[in-house]
This record gives C-alpha cells, structure tokens and sequence, in this order.
C-alpha cells in the first residue's frame, strides 16, 4: 500500500508542511546492551525529556519544523518518548524502522529471520505501527559497515529497498568511514525503487568529491549530515565539498544535518565513558551548530539564502514526496 502522507509521531503530514527540515538527527541512542552496563549513569526520563525539549526550542528558533530521528530500531529506539517530545515541543518529529550494520547493531534474530520477513517487518511499523503504540514510522534507516557490505547488511538493505518500494517512504542510510553508498544504490535500485528515494548518509565522511559527484549523477540524494563532528572530518572539509557539489550543479540532490544525540542511554564506549566527556570532546557538535556558524561560512563563500533553504526545505520536501500516492 503506497502512503498518501508522510507518517510522524504524532499524526501526519503533507510534503509542503515540513518547512526546514533536519534530516538526520537523534533524540535517543543507546548501543546493544547498553542496559546491562551497571556503572553507567542512570538514564532520567524527565531530565531527558525536559532537556530535549529545550533543544527543540532552541532549533524552532532558527526556523525548523521538522526533526528527522532516523534511530534504528536496536539502538535504543523509544517512539513514545519521542511523540511525548514532539507533543511538548511542538516540533514535528519523524521516525524510522529498519536495523543498524552489522558491527554495532543487535543482529542475532534478524540473522535468521528470512529477509522476505524483515520486509513484512518494516512495513508493518510502517502501515500498522511500531509494538503496540499506533505510532508509525515515516522512513527506513539502513546501513552498511566498511569496507565492504556484510551478506548480513545486504539482507537487510534489500529488505528496506522491498519495503520502500511497497510503500513509497523514503530510505536514509548510514554509511561507515564514507564508503559503500554505491552498493547502497545498487541495492535499492535493484529492488525497483528509484535512485531519489534513497539519501545516501553520512557521505561527507569522505573527503573523495568524485565518490560525491557519482553518487549525485546517479540520482541518489547525498548526506552531509555530520557537521560539528571533528573527529571525523573538520567541517572546513565538509563545506570545501559541499560548495564543489552546489558549483557544479548538484544543490537539489544535498540534505545537511550533524547526526546529534540529545541523550545517551549508557555509556558512549568506545568514544568516552561518558556522555558529557563526549560533548566536551566535541563542542560543535550540536543541533545547531549548522545554523549558527555553517549557514553564515557558505553565505560567505558566495551561496545564496535561496540555496540554503534548498537545502533545508526544498529537497527535504522532494525527498519524502516522491513516493507518494496521489
């Protein structure tokens, strides 16, 4: 059944009510096991929930309507904490079914489950809802390890490219280390969905602008989505590559986010023992930080605010309409 409207957590929307949107963003996050960690410090829920409603007020005051939470469903997950957030906050909040790669995910059962079945999976949370919670997810998240797709990763991917395909919500990936978004593309392509419903993440992890440059003339939309992570790549990388994408012509195929975590569930192992240690370590490393120093780095180097909203509205919105019925 192909979706008439996009799905969040508390209702729906239509393509032109997202306004600018973060497409890859996270609430809550927690890796497998993550509750068996007794020295860890305890997880608050009111302190959380009250903590990441102030963060959504801070981004409403730079304009965003819409929040993205592409979490997969083994890494630590929680829908109802996010409607609760989006009901206080007032900030639309989407989520996601699908499962993280295989390395860092919690893999066992979906191991040997066929993967006809895992498609029945994510369609169920998505036409039916997550558990018991009526709470639906508007996209699929997949991902792929480095430096090669596992055959796990590849069930589960071609799960996601049959279930985007029955139903018409969009993919967002993760990559690792920059690699493996053709096999992505192969992949989803290869199960009949179109290039354009699949946004290739975290490809700002490379600093290869070919690897960029193919991936867009393929048709697939492109993450920079981890701006303020310096450990990874220093955004004066990430800007240098997005501006040689937007001058040779690709702005409406790029979708800009910093894949921030509001609250940790456990420990962030093997990045620091604590999440605060982790913020320390990564002090732009925030929601934000796009509209409060990135915004005005391109606008310097000569992008319009046209483009930027481009960026933030325009191909948010494309990205999620494309396989709309009617």
């Amino acid at each position: 059944m192909t979706l008439s409207t996009i799905q969040t957590t508390t209702g729906t929307a239509t393509p032109a009510e997202l306004g600018r949107t973060l497409i890859h963003e996270h609430v809550l996050v927690g890796y497998p096991g993550w509750e068996l960690d007794a020295k860890a410090p305890k997880f608050k829920r009111a302190e959380g929930l009250a903590r990441a409603v102030d963060q959504m007020h801070e981004l409403q005051a730079h304009g965003v309507k819409t929040f993205v939470d592409p979490c997969p469903m083994d890494l630590g997950r929680d829908v109802e904490f996010l409607a609760e957030l989006s009901q206080r906050s007032g900030m639309r909040v989407i989520c996601t079914t699908g499962a993280y790669f295989e390395a860092e995910g919690n893999t066992y059962t979906f191991k040997h489950l066929p993967m006809e079945e895992i498609a029945d999976i994510y369609i169920q949370e998505i036409e039916l809802g997550i558990g018991e919670t009526g709470i639906k997810a508007g996209a699929i998240k997949i991902a792929t390890g480095a430096p090669a797709v596992s055959d796990y990763e590849r069930k589960l991917v071609t799960a996601g490219a049959r279930a985007a395909k029955a139903t018409g919500v969009p993919i967002i990936s993760h990559t690792q280390d920059g690699c493996c978004g053709h096999d992505q593309i192969d992949i989803v392509t290869g199960e009949g969905a179109p290039a354009a419903q699949l946004l290739v993440g975290h490809s700002d992890g490379s600093n290869d602008p070919d690897y960029h440059r193919t991936l867009v003339e393929r048709g697939a939309f492109i993450g920079f989505d981890r701006f303020g992570i310096s450990m990874f790549q220093p955004d004066e990388v990430r800007i240098a590559n997005i501006l040689k994408l937007i001058r040779a012509g690709h702005l409406e195929r790029i979708m800009v986010s910093h894949d921030s975590i509001m609250c940790w569930l456990g420990r962030p192992v093997p990045y620091a023992q604590t999440f605060q240690a982790l913020l320390e370590l990564l002090p732009k490393w925030r929601s934000t930080h796009f509209f409060k120093e990135i915004i005005p780095a391109l606008l310097q180097e000569g992008v319009t605010q046209a483009q930027i909203e481009t960026l933030l509205v325009d191909n948010p919105r494309r990205f999620f309409q494309l396989g709309l019925s009617g």
